[in-house]
């Protein structure tokens, strides 16, 4: 029986949330496989059995429990940001020569970052918002954002997989604090131009059949925007199937399907759109995006008529080819 290593926690501030995703993932898992929690903190990598913990080793990619040495055969990459949606486990497995069931190094690490990302899809004629990239809070003035811009505008970490460090800005006065909060989350921003319309996400993946996009949900927020109250305590309506007309849902499942291809993902990605006078505008995209019980794409499966562990079964069969 192949021995699967679930990669799971990491150094963002979602920490948690990617742990409960990865035990409705091991509630679930594909049968004919064994599947180890491996927990990754930044001083160190364990896997937890029962109430002990055994270090992990990543030169080995194995462990020593008290009565046996265990090395994995296959990796399942579930964190929330760094080091596992930006690429860097998955690049550490190719160089261990140890296949996964993820996007590549190279999609997961593009995709990770808002700004390359979004720039990189534009360049083939799917519409994004109008932004800005700062390195440094000295890249632009205040007027100068303001002026490019206007009000509201959203700014965010453009290279961290959180929700934390998103604000939407309405004030001038509220700008520079905004930055601030960006800046602790992630070392690049990008300032978006706001963008009125009907928000929905697209869950797609890779089956036997070809590339599937799930049921769209739409996303109906209490707050100013889907932040991570919004997204995670409840403080939003998440609708699924979408109250779009057909015609406009075919649209984004057919661009959902052209990003998927253009950045080449692999395994569950989910892509989030606004629509703005009909037209489908990508917000960004997630190749680990929250799959715990109460997470969106669980939510569209459910609509779909697919269970949980049919659809990682139907995952591994194509992405370990």
């Amino acid at each position: 029986m192949k021995r699967v290593g679930l990669f799971c926690g990491g150094y963002s501030s979602e920490f948690e949330i990617s742990l409960k995703s990865a035990q409705t993932i091991i509630d679930n898992f594909p049968l004919g496989y064994e599947v180890v929690p491996i927990h990754v903190f930044e001083d160190g990598w364990f896997v937890p059995q029962d109430s002990e913990k055994f270090p992990f080793s990543i030169e080995h990619m194995s462990y020593q429990t008290a009565d046996k040495a265990c090395k994995i055969d296959i990796g399942l990459i579930y964190i929330h940001g760094n080091p596992g949606e930006n690429g860097k486990i998955q690049a550490l497995l190719d160089m261990k020569g140890i296949p996964y069931v993820n996007s590549n190094a190279l999609a997961s690490e593009l995709s990770f970052d808002k700004w390359y990302c979004n720039q990189f899809l534009s360049r083939f004629g799917i519409p994004v918002a109008k932004s800005l990239f700062l390195k440094s809070r000295t890249a632009f003035t205040e007027s100068e954002i303001l002026e490019q811009l206007g009000l509201p505008c959203f700014v965010k970490p453009s290279d961290s997989g959180s929700s934390f460090g998103i604000s939407k800005v309405s004030k001038a006065e509220d700008l520079s604090a905004a930055l601030d909060k960006a800046f602790e989350e992630g070392d690049t921003i990008v300032i978006e131009a706001f963008l009125k319309g009907t928000e929905v996400t697209c869950g797609i993946y890779r089956s036997p059949s070809g590339i599937i996009p799930l049921p769209l949900t739409e996303i109906v927020t209490d707050n100013d925007f889907f932040d991570y109250e919004a997204k995670y305590l409840g403080q939003s309506q998440e609708i699924t199937p979408a109250r779009i007309s057909e015609s406009i849902r075919d649209l984004v499942w057919e661009q959902s399907k052209e990003i998927y291809s253009l950045l080449q993902l692999r395994s569950i990605a989910r892509i989030d759109f606004m629509i703005v006078d009909g037209v489908p505008h990508v917000i960004e995209v997630n190749t680990t995006p929250g799959f715990s019980t109460a997470s969106l794409v669980p939510q569209m499966l459910g609509v779909y008529g697919k269970s949980i562990r049919d659809f990682w079964t139907e995952i591994f069969e194509v992405e370990l080819k």
